[in-house]
């Protein structure tokens, strides 16, 4: 529990860390104004990351989905099924496929919102001070290399027998931004 304990608290100060080159108030600004909607729940998952577009913005959603694709994918590819059937050494090479499928997932969401991150003004000026193909670069290794390091946080928890890691870190994710959760709800009600 405390090896569990400890990655959550490395996670969570990893989605203060933010991403190399924004302006941290231009964002905050922003998420602010229109964080109410599909931006809102995808932050909640990602424990406020994405608001404060940290290295950990995308959080653990491009493994899910590349989790989910590669599972739709067993029952359409033969070859797949085939490795599905053979036992671990199967489960392990499909494993290993989530993770290369998650890579390519990750980055081409990171270059979607490094590009969107560029283009992106507030009354504090634009989000990306110096944009540019550097930026870019940075973004989308920053980016995957967080989801990727989310990735194997989780498969640590998960081999220690605390839980299942993935799970634990959504979960922490939705937890931390609670509190914030309930005083609007209770705002909202009070007027």
């Amino acid at each position: 529990l405390l090896f569990m304990l400890g990655v959550l608290v490395v996670y969570r100060f990893g989605t203060y860390v933010p991403i190399p080159g924004i302006n941290p108030a231009a964002i905050g600004e922003i998420f602010q104004a229109q964080g109410a909607g599909l931006l809102g729940v995808l932050d909640m998952f990602a424990g406020g990351a994405l608001s404060r577009m940290s290295i950990f913005a995308l959080g653990i959603m491009p493994y899910i989905t590349a989790s989910i694709i590669i599972q739709l994918m067993t029952a359409v590819s033969p070859k797949l099924e085939a490795l599905k059937k053979e036992g671990e050494s199967g489960r392990k090479k499909i494993n290993q496929y989530t993770r290369y499928l998650m890579v390519v997932l990750a980055a081409f969401q990171a270059y979607g919102v490094s590009i969107g991150l560029q283009g992106a003004q507030s009354s504090f000026g634009p989000v990306v001070p110096d944009p540019g193909l550097f930026f870019q670069f940075t973004t989308i290794i920053t980016i995957v290399g967080g989801t990727a390091f989310l990735m194997w946080l989780g498969e640590q928890i998960s081999s220690r027998g605390v839980g299942n890691g993935i799970s634990i870190i959504i979960f922490a994710g939705i937890v931390a931004g609670l509190p914030e959760a309930i005083a609007q709800v209770l705002e909202l009600g009070r007027t």
